[in-house]
This record gives structure tokens, sequence and C-alpha cells, in this order.
């Protein structure tokens, strides 16, 4: 079962181009990189780092002191209910902490074929609007309100 704690990473570039990836499951839904915590007492920035290898293939232990940074922000939503299968019988919100990881411009990435079928580095506005959730779509903007 799925813990109802996640993290969003948003990956960037120093030109404020934003990855986003296409879930293998749902075609058409972009996001940003996106995944439950392992254990409950897993540290969300460890989390964080996990996930973005495991669904992009970057090394954050590879990248300068800093390029991950917790942007101390969480929200709660409603977990969609075609997903709900996936968690404890009745749970159906879900805690997500966002992160941002500023990247190298030739930073290759390595999709996780099960999850997601393809990525496209896009001008963060167009990113936010490309996003299929609009808290995704909010943390793009969060960070660069304050970059």
């Amino acid at each position: 079962m799925k813990i109802p704690i996640s993290v969003l990473v948003v990956i960037y570039k120093s030109n404020r181009d934003v990855l986003l990836i296409e879930r293998a499951d749902r075609a058409g839904f972009w996001q940003s990189v996106t995944g439950s915590l392992d254990a409950p007492d897993e540290d969300l920035a460890l989390a964080a780092a996990r996930e973005v290898f495991e669904e992009t293939g970057i090394a954050v232990d590879q990248l300068p002191t800093g390029a991950l940074q917790n942007l101390h922000h969480q929200i709660e939503y409603e977990i969609y209910p075609e997903w709900r299968f996936r968690y404890a019988t009745g749970v159906t919100r879900n805690t997500e902490h966002w992160f941002a990881l500023e990247v190298p411009e030739n930073t290759p990435i390595k999709l996780s074929p099960r999850e997601h079928v393809a990525y496209e580095w896009l001008p963060y506005k167009e990113a936010v609007k490309k996003c299929f959730s609009p808290s995704n779509g909010e943390a793009i903007l969060k960070l660069f309100s304050t970059n």
C-alpha cells in the first residue's frame, strides 16, 4: 500500500526551462517528478532524490551541493478515485511536499518506461499550462516567483 505522503520535484535549468514527463498510465498527463514515501519516517529530501533518480536517471548526489531545494511548502489534495486502490481502505487525501532541482544544461534524462513514456523541456510558463495537476503548475510558479 502506498503511503499518503509524497514529494513533487520541479526539475529546471538556469534558463528557467522545466522538465515535464508524461505518465505511462495516462496519455497526455504531463507532470513533474512525483512519488510517495517508501516509509512513514523516510526523510523528505531523500525521498525526493530517490524519486528523481527512479523517474529520470538524474543522480542528485552527483550534482552541486544545494541543487535540490526544499521549497518548504506542502499541500493536501484529494487522491483521484481511480488511484485510491493503491492506498489503504478509506484513504482519500495525500500530503505533498514541494522541492526544486536545478540541473546543468546538458543533463541526460533516462525515463523509467513503466512510469513515463516521454519528456519535454519547456519554458516555465508553458510547463505550467501543460501540467495536468493545477497544484503542479502552482509549484512551478512558486519556484519562479522567488528566483
